[in-house]
């Protein structure tokens, strides 16, 4: 039997313990990765019309729009309710944090991010594997990322955010690659999955974007774009969906 075949015949067994030895091996072989102070300092500091860092904190308006859409539409689902409604968090504690960035300001960033991705991963665990194992979990899942958080307040380690943040960018796609669907849509949360992996690389390549662009926009407010037209995808995946016989 093959791995694949595998996940298939038993895909919460192998989900829970993936996520077991990825934990174990985060914390057994990588060592502590503190905060560091230079990630606040960004290549685009202009203030304009009174607002300092205008376009890494204005950029974050996508987020509101696209979490705003998605409660109005995607109802009776509370983990997908959840998603958006981090989504739209997401646009103003990204705001907050670039108005002023420090590490305060960034666990109020991320906290709404922790919860969107953490829903993410228990609606898709509703919709591939067992509706009420997803439900069941979706609690816990929040959780555990408001621990993560405040772990890395307490400790100054980011291994546990990391993992609440990398996990479902893993396992999701294998789900999605392996696992049969109850509804149409994949494609969508394909695109979201590669939208987000851009827009990482915006946020990595910073100032060189800046540069590049002649300091027209930086790379990092072109992230919060990109980011939100990856759940913007994930929208189009909900309203676009079809039951499948």
């Amino acid at each position: 039997m093959t791995l694949a075949d595998t996940i298939r015949a038993r895909p919460l067994t192998f989900l829970l313990g993936f996520a077991a030895v990825s934990l174990l091996g985060l914390f057994l072989f990588v060592p502590p990765i503190p905060q560091p102070q230079t990630y606040h300092r960004f290549a685009d500091e202009r203030t304009m019309l009174g607002i300092p860092n205008f376009w890494n904190v204005v950029s974050n308006l996508p987020f509101i729009i696209v979490g705003a859409m998605g409660l109005t539409r995607v109802r009776g689902n509370l983990s997908a309710s959840t998603f958006f409604f981090g989504v739209f968090l997401t646009g103003f504690g990204s705001s907050y944090y670039h108005w002023r960035p420090d590490d305060i300001g960034l666990f109020w960033d991320r906290l709404p991010m922790s919860v969107a991705f953490m829903a993410a991963l228990a609606y898709v665990i509703e919709e591939r594997i067992d509706e009420r194992i997803g439900q069941v979990l979706l609690w816990p899942l929040i959780l555990l990322g408001i621990v993560s958080l405040l772990v890395w307040l307490k400790t100054d380690d980011l291994r546990l955010y990391a993992w609440v943040q990398f996990f479902p960018c893993v396992v999701l796609p294998l789900m999605f690659w392996l696992l049969a669907p109850n509804f149409t849509g994949t494609v969508y949360w394909f695109a979201a999955a590669g939208l987000y992996v851009l827009a990482k690389l915006l946020e990595h390549f910073d100032a060189a974007i800046f540069a590049t662009t002649g300091h027209l926009m930086s790379g990092h407010a072109l992230k919060h774009v990109v980011a939100a037209g990856a759940c913007y995808a994930v929208y189009l995946a909900f309203t676009r969906r079809q039951p499948v016989s």
